[in-house]
Parts: C-alpha cells; sequence; structure tokens
C-alpha cells in the first residue's frame, strides 16, 4: 500500500515518491518555555523529547514545566491583562491578530512539515486543511475584536482574564487557533498547554507572536505532560479553562473546576454515525465516508466511527468502499501522495490494537486493504469491521484510529434510534437527495453538528461543539465568542 500499482489501459504504473523537503524547517535542539514573551529554561529544570511517530526518531528536547513555572506564566498572563491587553481597545487587538494570520500564511510551508513530522499526519492534510484553517481563524476573530458590542452580549461586554487552554495532538496547530484566537480577540490573555506528543508547532507559534509583536505575556505555552496541564486547571489565578482532549480527563477538569467560578467549555470525544439511505450518490457517498474515518488515520474527535447503512444499498457501499480504500496510500507523511500516515504514539496504537482486537473477539468480521506496513514507527492499516451490533465495543467505544464499524437499518426512524445510541453527541452525517429527509433526520439527531451529503467541513465561521459525554459550549462564530466573555 505504500507503493500502489494501478492498471490504466492495460498498462501498470506506480505512484513515484514525491517528499516534501524537512529542510524548510530548522528544529532547535532544545525549547525552552514560552513566558513573558521570551523562551527561557523551566524552573523545574526537567525535559522530555518529542519524537516523529513515523520513524521513531528523536526530533527535539523540550522543557517540562513544573508548578512554578505554571505560576510563573500565570502570572505573566495577569500582568499582560491588566497593564496592556485587557485594556487594549478592540480595533488595536484586531492588528495584532491580523499579523499572527499573515505571518502564518507567510510561513505556511514551514509550518506543515514540521506539523507532519511531530505528528505522523500527511503533509497534504497539514498544507491543505490544518494549517490554512489556523490562519483563517485569527483572520476571522481579528474582524469581530471591535465589533463585541454588537454581538447580542450586550453594550459593553468585558473579558473575563487569564484563560487556561489545553489542547490535544490530532491537530496542534490548529487547536491552538481554535483557543487563542477568540480569547485574544475578546481581551483575555492565555496560557496554552500543548499535548506532550505534539509541541513544536506551538512553539513555533510562539515565535511568530514574538514577530507580531504582542504586549510579552499576552500568550504563554507551557509544555510538558498532564500535570502541567492539571497545574494550570487548578490554579486560582485563572478566570476561564478551554479543553479539547478526552472525555476521561475533561470528567476529571469539570471536577477540578466544581465551585471555583472558573468558566469552562469542554470539546471531547465522539462517536459520530455517518447515515446513508438508499437515495444518496453512493460515489459521492463512499467519498464521504472515506473522509469521515480515515482523514487524520481517524483521530478526529467527529470522526464518523459508525457507519449505518440503509440494507438495499449496503452489499453495494461496502464493495465501493473495499474498491476504494485499496487504493489509499499509506506511508511517509511528507510525501504528498501519501493519503494514511502514521499513528500519533504508542500508547494510542496500543489503544486501537486492543479495540480490534476486541471486535474480532465479539464476532465482527475485520477487513483490511493489503497493505505493507513500515519497519519503523507507529502504523495501524484501514480497517474496516461488518456484521457490527451495537452491543460491540467497537460500535460502542470512541477508538480514535483508522477503524470503521457498520451498521445496517431499515426505516428513518431505526437510523434515528441507532445513531443516539451512544453516551456521546458531537457530529453526524447524513446522505440522501432529500432535502425534506435531511431535515428530519437533523431535528431529531443528537449532535452539535450534522453534516448534509459532506462530512468533516468546519468553518470558522461556524460554532462547533457537542452534547452528553461530547462536552458542553461552543467554538468558532459569534457563539464562540461567549465563552471567553463575562456577558
Amino acid at each position: 500500500m505504500a507503493s500502489v500499482s494501478t492498471t490504466t489501459a492495460g498498462a501498470d504504473w506506480e505512484y513515484a515518491p514525491a517528499p516534501e523537503s524537512r529542510e524548510i524547517v530548522t528544529i532547535r535542539p532544545e525549547y525552552g518555555l514560552f513566558t513573558g514573551g521570551e523562551f527561557a529554561a523551566p524552573l523545574s529544570g526537567k525535559h522530555f523529547t518529542t519524537l516523529n511517530p513515523a520513524s521513531e526518531e528523536p526530533l527535539a528536547s523540550v522543557a517540562e514545566a513544573g508548578e512554578a513555572d505554571v505560576d510563573r506564566a500565570v502570572a505573566s498572563a495577569r500582568k499582560a491583562y491588566d497593564q496592556a491587553w485587557g485594556r487594549m481597545p478592540g480595533r488595536e487587538r484586531a492588528k495584532y491578530l491580523y499579523r499572527i494570520a499573515r505571518a502564518i500564511q507567510e510561513r505556511a510551508r514551514e509550518f506543515a512539515v514540521l506539523e507532519s513530522l511531530d505528528n505522523g499526519k500527511p503533509i497534504k492534510e497539514s498544507r491543505d486543511v490544518d494549517i490554512p484553517l489556523a490562519a483563517a481563524h485569527f483572520f476571522y476573530h481579528a474582524g469581530w475584536a471591535d465589533k463585541l458590542g454588537y454581538a447580542g452580549f450586550g453594550p459593553d461586554p468585558r473579558p473575563l482574564g487569564v484563560a487556561g487552554q489545553v489542547i490535544p495532538w490530532n491537530f496542534p496547530l490548529l487547536m491552538a487557533a481554535w483557543k487563542l484566537a477568540p480569547a485574544l480577540a475578546t481581551g483575555n490573555t492565555c496560557v496554552l498547554k500543548p499535548a506532550e506528543t505534539t509541541p513544536l508547532t506551538a512553539l513555533l507559534l510562539a515565535e511568530v507572536i514574538q514577530e507580531a509583536e504582542l504586549p510579552p505575556g499576552t500568550v504563554n505555552i507551557i509544555t510538558g505532560d498532564g500535570s502541567a496541564g492539571a497545574g494550570l486547571v487548578g490554579h486560582p489565578g485563572v478566570n476561564k479553562i478551554a479543553f479539547t482532549g478526552s472525555t476521561e480527563v475533561g470528567k476529571e477538569i469539570q471536577a477540578a473546576v466544581a465551585g471555583t467560578g472558573k468558566k469552562l467549555t469542554l470539546e471531547l470525544g465522539g462517536k459520530a454515525a455517518n447515515v446513508v439511505f438508499d437515495d444518496a450518490p453512493l460515489d459521492q457517498a463512499v467519498e464521504g465516508i472515506v473522509n469521515g474515518i480515515f482523514f487524520n488515520q481517524g483521530h478526529v474527535c467527529c470522526a464518523g466511527s459508525r457507519l449505518l447503512l440503509a440494507e438495499p444499498i449496503a452489499d453495494a457501499v461496502l464493495d465501493r468502499l473495499k474498491q476504494r480504500l485499496a487504493t489509499l496510500r499509506l506511508g511517509d507523511p511528507l510525501d504528498k501522495n501519501t493519503d494514511i500516515g502514521a499513528i500519533n504514539s504508542r500508547q494510542q496504537l496500543d489503544k486501537i490494537e486492543g479495540l480490534v482486537a476486541a471486535g474480532e473477539a465479539e464476532g465482527a468480521q475485520r477487513w483490511s486493504p493489503p497493505c505493507p506496513l513500515p519497519a519503523r514507527g507507529y502504523w495501524f492499516p484501514p480497517t474496516v469491521f461488518s456484521g457490527v451490533s451495537q452491543s460491540h465495543r467497537i460500535a460502542r467505544e470512541e477508538i480514535f484510529g483508522p477503524v470503521l464499524s457498520v451498521l445496517t437499518f431499515r426505516t428513518p426512524e431505526e437510523a434515528v434510534a441507532k445513531a443516539n445510541n451512544t453516551p456521546y453527541g458531537l457530529s453526524a452525517g447524513v446522505w440522501t437527495e432529500k432535502g425534506s429527509r435531511i431535515l428530519w433526520m437533523a431535528q431529531r439527531l443528537r449532535a452539535g453538528v450534522v453534516w448534509a451529503n459532506t462530512y468533516n467541513r468546519v468553518d470558522p465561521a461556524s460554532p462547533f461543539g457537542g452534547y452528553q459525554e461530547s462536552g458542553f459550549g461552543r467554538e468558532g462564530g459569534r457563539a464562540g465568542l461567549a465563552a471567553y466573555l463575562d456577558a
């Protein structure tokens, strides 16, 4: 699968390697913490190593923040809020956000290569999705900075103060943009804690923030493991916590902030249903199914990991889906032809393998296309399970990997019942030619986002978030501003 042969008009051909040069980005041997507008050695004196998941090659030594480092970052953010950013007119804040957005665009190739090296995702996804969307979030929220009084939150909405933001490893730069842009636009200062396996693009973003000349301490970036995130969540100097990550950690955070008066938004896990009716355009639906679950190796909280097929078309869709999966290319994330990159970490690969083994043990039928895996790194082939029942663990638990569970339904009512049979509620997809059926389904699906005849389409102007164990609050759009305002 790393090298795919295709027959056209009787001639065999293969994709030639098309690697992006890693020379475009300079990775420092060692990174400090970004506080007060400068990089500094950690007061903890500790460092950890971040790896390239495609090769297990060490990339850099990164500072590990301790309690004193969290204190320093929060104090820096508070000082910047009190003395500069919090009292700055919105039209002036907007100028800084525009600078950040333009700098991300100018350094887009550098960011894309670094993201793929540190995360394992294919370069074409970093290049075409993650980096442009990150810039778009700063552009979009820059436009709101001087219009908050007209956004429906009262004539003079005020910022909260210091925002503590903890982000995951699946979209490192994009999640940083999702958190920082609305917080800064509304006048808050920030302490950002990226995931320990993917800190490098956040630290490159720190360089952009320096170049944009934000007042020192407006944005602080602390790296480390879960203890650094817990220290930030529990810090009394933080007014707002925004977290994207697992449901288990989200529950711990909610318990930690209860009774403290801190505002909280949580964007957690999902087990989305992608529902295909018998009148759907099947070729288009198959592309949507592939994008829904195999984009970013399935490391997507809103991934369409449960495929619900109308019984009359189930066999036809599965046949087409298998043909399509056989054309996907797994391999070097920096190769522009690669469709499936590396799993982000050994820990995540172990979780995927464990749940897949449970699916086989419970009687579901596993299928993967012929797919030789590289000898080094963390890899898992695109996988489809048929014969799945709702009691199977693979239909109930978030796998967060390139694994699709297929179920069938006979009526729209049964489709809704099966789609809603989950503790999550982040997203869903509906495929049908009938607009009335799309609206009927959208009104009944318990999901924060429902896509119609498409999947995984996001926009800075559109709010994103879930219900139940997928969390609460919205990010993006006008609704996303409310989480950072005292209104």
